[in-house]
């Protein structure tokens, strides 16, 4: 049974940041996080983007998702990134309509001018609590600016809420505000698990096959250059695995084209260069074996998640929250960012056949990654 939190009165409470009609997990999560404080019985409205990035900062095709938008939540299309003008007009909306809480959601320093900016005239109002979930506070990619514009939007914030020990630990090199550590919940809006056959079927994979699944945007920080390498050693001909890749590519997919050429992988490794739609995502998890996130640097990862929606096993690197995550030798298999180790870890999940051992390892881990967690961490942060 869930536990609620309850509140005298129901709370109004403002969420900040990507919503449906862009594209993403970070969209998808703020609109997860809304349903969730409705159940709770709280009134939200979530304020996204009319312009989100300017083209130089977007590498992929477009912003947008093909889902309908969710009937159930209110979003309302009002701020643009790049217009100071409208921060202002924004947050003067926000701070007239005083809400109890406001969540911005924080993933780039991109957006620090434009959310502390807002977060700056909210606090005018001397009611309204704010509080951020944290994806990043030091980015994968630096950029120019980076610092000056994390410390501009840290100001303004009462409270942080990190999904990963390691982003804690990056924010106290900026501020002593208080932050609770609260993971990463589960991506449990991807529809229901499907029969592996049928899932491979619906993509057009070999049934008789196994697959090892690289979900995801391609960037290189995530380390398919190490999974391939890692591939290129181990005896997928013995096991009957391919090696999918499937998301689009903001890396320089020649790149990547070549290596598997200079490795000999053109007939192991299939490329799915496209944002997986949501509808979608079901089917791959559901296919693979695994699912593989050698990743070099992280904080935390919403491929986990969805992995523990599907219970599908991992093998991730020990970086940033990921460790945090995955139980090693449990649901999955944590190792060093190396090939060789890379590699072992496939070896020993297909020679030993572990497949249902970890997926009855998931239920109880689960448990740690639910929805009302998270909100009630909120609330109870909002009330210090």
């Amino acid at each position: 049974m869930k536990k609620i939190l309850m509140t005298k009165s129901p709370l109004k409470i403002t969420i900040v940041g990507p919503a449906h009609p862009f594209r993403g997990g970070i969209a998808l999560g703020n609109e997860r996080l809304a349903n969730e404080f409705q159940i709770m019985g709280h009134e939200v409205n979530i304020i996204t983007f009319t312009t989100q990035y300017p083209d130089f900062l977007f590498p992929g095709k477009t912003q947008y998702s093909t889902a309908k938008a969710p009937s159930n939540l209110k979003i309302e299309r009002k701020l643009s990134s790049v217009n100071p003008l409208n921060w202002i007009k924004v947050g003067r909306e926000i701070k007239k309509a005083k809400p109890d809480i406001v969540i911005f959601r924080y993933w780039l320093p991109f957006m620090g001018p434009c959310f502390g900016t807002i977060g700056r005239i909210i606090k005018r109002n001397k009611h309204t609590k704010i509080i951020t979930i944290l994806d990043n506070v030091i980015p994968h990619e630096s950029r120019i600016g980076d610092k000056q514009f994390t410390k501009y939007f840290i100001k303004p914030n009462d409270g942080f809420i990190a999904m990963s020990r390691s982003v804690a630990k990056d924010l106290k090199t900026f501020t002593n505000t208080t932050c609770l550590y609260n993971p990463h919940p589960l991506f449990d809006n991807y529809g229901p698990k499907y029969n592996q056959n049928a899932a491979k079927n619906y993509l057009n994979l070999d049934v008789n096959l196994k697959y090892v699944l690289f979900f995801g945007l391609v960037r290189d920080y995530k380390g398919l250059d190490l999974l391939l390498k890692a591939f290129q050693q181990f005896d997928y001909k013995k096991y009957g695995v391919k090696l999918l890749v499937a998301g689009e590519y903001y890396a320089n997919e020649e790149e990547y084209r070549l290596l598997i050429d200079e490795l000999g992988l053109k007939d192991v490794v299939i490329v799915k260069n496209e944002f997986i739609k949501d509808e979608e995502v079901g089917y791959y998890f559901s296919a693979a074996e695994i699912i593989a996130q050698p990743y070099k640097s992280a904080t935390q990862s919403g491929v986990t998640q969805i992995a523990y929606h599907f219970e599908t096993p991992m093998l991730v690197t020990n970086v940033g929250g990921l460790p945090e995550m995955v139980p090693h030798e449990k649901v999955g298999y944590v190792v060093e960012r190396d090939p060789i180790q890379i590699k072992d870890a496939l070896d020993n999940y297909f020679t030993e056949n572990r497949t249902a051992e970890f997926q009855a390892n998931f239920a109880p881990e689960k448990d740690k990654f639910t929805w009302d967690k998270m909100a009630i961490k909120v609330i109870e942060l909002a009330k210090k």
